[in-house]
């Protein structure tokens, strides 16, 4: 590779990598001098700069101008060969100071070679790390966000979508109970996790998180996207059910009718994605004791006492008909409602509450 050669590689990933021309030059100045060491049993004063116009290679060995009476620790690595005292160095220059460098051409005849097998490595190793951070440019702000990708790929563990210029990983106990992936679809996925720290970018996804329930009701709900309708909290049993809690500020809107649709039309859509999983939609309250009874939906006819709001515990009192719509089975519903409210919830009957000397009648 003679110098215009280097040059046209070196403006070529330039520009085809969008990376900036001196640092592209400045890791090649640091990678001839690493190679120029081993090559030829050089001492730690050599330095190696490239013309940034001509692309011609020079190698220079350097010595350091230092006080007359100064010595250097022997913890220093310094090595004293390396070294010029000022009297000696204005011997050869006079406009010479302190921490200037005497610099000697020492460019073996043969060095191109090593050059050349330096700077395809150099270039290979660049065009990956701005692959890598353009890459992480692209999707390094996308945690927390919905995405949609095509299944390319399968393995024991996990689904690879292609996102379009990486894929990302869908691991198979993040995807919903029961739905079939089918290699080729499209997908829609929420992206959980964004890594940079290890040799690849890692873009974790998943169907299962509450965020990913979250993003489809702002993509599917108008209202949501433009704040007429918030919303306060979500909680999820992944395949089985949600609760999803709304307000809004306007009293003249009702923010769960707007997200249920004409005819239960958008909760449809949603819960189509979801591979039917039923979803309850709630009315936050700022009182928690109202927002406790609206989240043990389709429980009715409950009494609630905050018992501790410090600890955020409460009590609920349901009848006979109610109690067990309120606890749900396995204790789902309440576990949900928990929660979504961030309330430790316990329910009785009256039976129970009547036993334990509370009457709430």
């Amino acid at each position: 590779m003679n110098s215009q050669e280097f040059l046209k590689a070196v403006d070529f990933i330039v520009k085809e990598k969008n990376i900036d021309r001196d640092i592209v030059f400045d890791a090649m100045e640091l990678a001839l001098t690493s190679a120029y060491k081993k090559n030829f049993n050089s001492k730690t004063n050599v330095k190696v700069l490239i013309d940034r116009n001509t692309g011609d290679i020079k190698v220079y060995s350097y010595l350091t101008v230092v006080e007359d009476d100064f010595e250097p620790d022997e913890d220093s690595g310094i090595n004293p060969d390396t070294l010029i005292t000022l009297t000696e160095a204005r011997k050869r220059d006079k406009s010479l100071e302190v921490g200037d460098t005497i610099d000697t051409e020492v460019t073996p005849h043969d060095f191109g070679r090593v050059a050349a097998s330096t700077a395809k490595q150099v270039i290979v190793q660049k065009i990956r790390e701005a692959e890598r951070n353009s890459i992480m440019d692209e999707f390094g702000d996308k945690q927390d966000e919905l995405l949609i990708g095509t299944v390319a790929l399968e393995d024991t563990d996990n689904y690879f979508i292609d996102l379009g210029r990486t894929n990302g990983i869908l691991p198979k106990k993040d995807i919903i109970p029961g739905e079939k992936i089918e290699m080729g679809s499209q997908i829609k996925v929420y992206v959980s996790k964004v890594d940079n720290n290890g040799k690849s970018l890692l873009i974790l996804l998943s169907r299962t998180h509450y965020g990913f329930l979250k993003r489809l009701f702002e993509l599917e709900i108008p209202e949501l996207s433009d704040g007429t309708v918030l919303l306060y909290s979500v909680a999820r049993e992944a395949g089985v059910r949600s609760k999803v809690a709304v307000y809004s500020e306007n009293p003249k809107v009702d923010p769960v009718g707007a997200c249920i649709g004409e005819k239960g039309s958008r909760i449809a859509r949603i819960m189509k994605e979801i591979n039917g999983e039923k979803i309850d939609v709630i009315r936050y309250d700022k009182d928690p004791a109202v927002f406790i009874e609206n989240a043990l939906s389709p429980a009715k006819n409950l009494k609630v006492a905050i018992t501790d709001p410090k600890k955020q515990e409460a009590l609920v009192i349901a009848d006979d008909e109610n109690f067990s719509l309120a606890i749900g089975k396995k204790g789902q519903n309440a576990k949900l409602a928990s929660r979504l409210t961030h309330y430790k919830i316990d329910i009785k009957n009256y039976e129970q509450a009547s036993e334990l000397g509370i009457n709430f009648k």
